[in-house]
């Protein structure tokens, strides 16, 4: 399998494991030359409270409010330099379902996700926004979990 896109799921609950899933992504993707897209998904009451804090008119663009989180600001920060092609794209809906979405429009060969351990008693179940990519996604998901 030729690996061309790889969709990162970019989380606002990412925020202890940014250097883990870039260190990931970067092992893998970097050397097939893979474009990475940072995907960041906003909830319908999310997006509407991010337009409202940064002042963008009622029906802003997701893409250019996603650029501006900080989580996809560190993702850049930990690309920069690594040759590697990023894009950013967002959606506003549900976590799992649009994630999904993305990784079909974007034609990702790969998705990489992030989760944190859970406790022995969880551990047969993964969150539900992973639980959706890893049984929905149109491709391979790398579940990256921390802690």
């Amino acid at each position: 399998m030729a690996l061309e896109t790889v969709l990162l799921a970019v989380g606002p609950d990412d925020d202890d494991r940014v250097e883990t899933l870039a260190d990931t992504v970067r092992d893998v993707a970097g050397p097939a030359g893979a474009t990475v897209v940072l995907g960041h998904v906003f909830t319908d009451e999310e997006f509407a409270d991010y337009t409202d804090r940064m002042d963008f008119d009622e029906g802003g663009d997701p893409d250019s409010i996603a650029r501006r989180h900080r989580n996809v600001k560190r993702f850049r920060d930990l690309f920069d330099g690594s040759g590697l092609d990023l894009e950013v794209r967002s959606a506003v809906g549900p976590h799992g379902e649009a994630i999904v979405e993305l990784a079909e429009e974007v034609g990702a060969d790969m998705v990489f996700v992030g989760g944190r351990k859970r406790r022995p008693t969880g551990k047969a179940v993964f969150g539900s926004t992973a639980q959706t990519v890893l049984l929905e996604a149109p491709c391979p998901v790398t579940f990256v979990r921390s802690g």
